[in-house]
């Protein structure tokens, strides 16, 4: 059943088109992934559909009573509300913005909303999004760009919307974060449409793609995945009857100066006969996949030893501070592509930066093998001079170069035209992150070190980046989330923790698969997998799984572990109705004439209150914590 559909919509800004003859349909249940290249106007797309933007032509419609929630990339709320009750007001308002809530007291809300029920339901969905416990007091004034995004999301979660519109709902989340949003999803009863550049996100959650590319929406069933296959077969398609189409003209072309060669009459008209044919045969243009627009190649100078990095023992700590990690190994081979993931805090661009010799370690040691050469991406890119153009900021690293050359090598990272002569410092994020890039690719280095490079990059630049670094003959370190990335590239995935290192050989299901397994067995927490003080290899075994008495004890172990857990759950469940309901009867007690008008009574029910709501509390967060 369709609840929203477009025809022939047309939007521009000015004289530049942004969308152009637009059509789709969207049917309730869809899960839609739009995709696209930054400034492709799929931001543009959604608020049309929420009527924040006119459309200029063309039909839009939408289903009646249908209610509709759009979480954009950037969200502002009342800087004096807290967490908590930013979540309580907004969660259940599809309708309304934050400004016609600020009326309404908490106490309404629990009312409206049965109390302690939907304060459940918005401390769980904040805990599951990063916040915690002692966070939920603070004012919103005083998050972060990300915590706020965070706080937009939980609200919209909460919410329930029928369409539910979400704009890059995955910045500022890492992989656990993600995971379990993705796992949110799968259970939401209503219609999907996202904007995201994360690929795995996209393969997990939708079954439909929205491709805008030069100002024209095309649709593909399927997941991500699906969308590129089938994208490629339709490229492979178009350039056969290119080539075909080519080569007709070219023959006609060839016969038609043969005739006209041989100087007779007769011959001369079938010159002249052909040529109006060929006037009037189509010149197809040549079809072009968005990623060749950009052209990336690493290269190395000089080719490495087998040994290319080699740590022991490492530790470090902020001064006065507490212990990022310690007892770290590393033995990093030629060729190897090293994936390195941990906990945000944990201190990978610190580890980074001690492999780089930019940092000293408190303890242990770092040694590069023979004829290593380095090279670093920042993700914050320090490298780059605010106050340089683009063609200077190059210039001055590569100055043998001719400028000539350097324009057409910027070229190839899409700086074309003027765009040479931009600042620096006015950049975006994407076109700062393809600069670096750029910087890093020409310096030859033959050990390539780099901290979140996909962060700021497009679908089609990501794909490029991912060919390049495999294509190249040198190695790889690599500190990243993109869990898209994490399934193409590696050869192995080294997780950071307080206590070391752990290596999974493989690529990211592997990596999510063993870790799982680890976190069932009773005994991961005293493993030397767990809590290694040098680097441990996890065995690839043939089947990935338990065979055998081996498999049959572990699974024994694991249905145990899960009852326990449910059972476990369900008397947290228990004790939190129990809780409510001395709340509850405690408030109607506060409520009966003969105790409010009683100051000794009325302060002791307060007090029994008090403590009764201190317990729901802690309930709560026993119950959140085992969910």
């Amino acid at each position: 059943m369709s609840i929203l559909s477009a025809q022939e919509l047309n939007k521009s800004y000015g004289i530049e088109p942004v969308l152009t003859d637009v059509s789709f349909t969207v049917n309730k249940g869809d899960r839609i992934g739009v995709v696209g290249a930054n400034g492709a106007g799929k931001s543009t797309l959604f608020k049309i559909i929420v009527g924040e933007e006119s459309y200029d032509s063309g039909d839009l419609s939408i289903a009646r009573d249908l209610t509709a929630g759009y979480l954009k990339q950037r969200e502002h709320f009342p800087e004096d509300n807290t967490v908590l009750d930013t979540m309580m007001l907004l969660g259940d308002e599809p309708a309304a913005k934050s400004g016609a809530l600020l009326g309404r007291t908490l106490a309404e809300r629990f009312e409206e909303l049965h109390g302690y029920t939907y304060e459940r339901a918005v401390r769980g969905i904040l805990t599951s999004l990063g916040f915690p416990k002692e966070s939920l007091s603070q004012q919103v004034g005083a998050l972060s760009g990300g915590e706020k995004t965070r706080l937009a999301l939980g609200a919209m979660l909460l919410r329930e919307p029928d369409l539910m519109l979400l704009d890059e709902p995955t910045n500022h989340l890492d992989i656990k974060t993600l995971k379990w949003l993705e796992g949110y999803l799968a259970g939401y009863r209503g219609t999907l449409m996202i904007i995201s550049h994360d690929r795995y996100f996209l393969d997990k959650c939708v079954n439909r793609i929205f491709e805008i590319e030069n100002c024209r929406l095309s649709c593909y069933e399927g997941n991500y995945s699906k969308y590129k296959e089938t994208k490629q077969l339709q490229y492979d398609i178009e350039l056969k009857h290119y080539q075909q189409q080519m080569e007709e003209i070219k023959r006609q072309e060839e016969l038609i100066a043969r005739y006209k060669g041989r100087g007779t009459e007769k011959l001369a008209k079938r010159a002249h006969s052909r040529e109006m044919r060929l006037s009037h045969m189509e010149r197809p243009e040549k079809p072009v996949m968005l990623s060749e627009s950009l052209k990336m190649n690493f290269a190395e100078k000089l080719s490495s030893g087998n040994d290319v990095v080699f740590a022991e023992g490492l530790s470090f700590s902020y001064p006065g501070g507490r212990t990022l990690f310690s007892g770290a190994d590393l033995d990093i081979k030629k060729k190897d592509r090293i994936c390195l993931v941990g906990s945000n805090g944990i201190g990978k661009t610190t580890l980074l930066k001690i492999i780089l010799g930019q940092l000293r370690p408190d303890t242990g040691y770092v040694r590069l093998g023979q004829n290593v050469i380095p090279g670093y991406y920042d993700q914050e890119q320090k490298d780059l001079s605010p106050g340089n153009t683009v063609l200077e900021e190059l210039h001055s690293m590569y100055f043998k170069y001719d400028l000539t050359d350097l324009r057409k090598i910027l070229g190839s990272f899409l700086f074309r035209g003027d765009d040479v002569f931009k600042s620096v410092g006015d950049l975006a994020g994407g076109e700062k992150a393809r600069l670096s890039l750029l910087k890093l690719m020409m310096s030859g280095a033959n050990l390539l070190i780099f901290d979140e490079p996909t962060n700021h990059l497009d679908i089609a630049a990501k794909e490029v980046f991912e060919d390049a670094i495999n294509a190249f003959p040198g190695t790889v370190i690599i500190v990243s989330h993109d869990r898209y990335l994490l399934q193409h590239i590696p050869t192995a995935i080294l997780e950071l923790t307080e206590n070391g290192i752990v290596k999974y050989p493989g690529k990211y299901d592997y990596y999510e698969e063993k870790r799982e397994s680890l976190a069932s067995d009773k005994n991961a927490e005293t493993s030397d997998v767990s809590g290694a003080a040098t680097e441990k290899e996890l065995p690839r075994s043939e089947g990935s799984r338990a065979t055998g008495t081996e498999g049959y004890r572990a699974k024994k172990e694991a249905d145990a572990a899960a009852r326990k857990a449910a059972k476990q759950l369900a008397q947290a469940e228990e004790a939190v109705s129990r809780a409510e309901a001395e709340v509850a009867r405690l408030e109607a007690e506060l409520c009966r004439p003969e105790v409010y008008s009683d100051p000794e009574k009325a302060a002791e029910t307060g007090r029994a209150l008090e403590k009764a709501k201190a317990d729901l509390d802690d309930a709560y967060w026993q119950w959140m914590e085992l969910n």
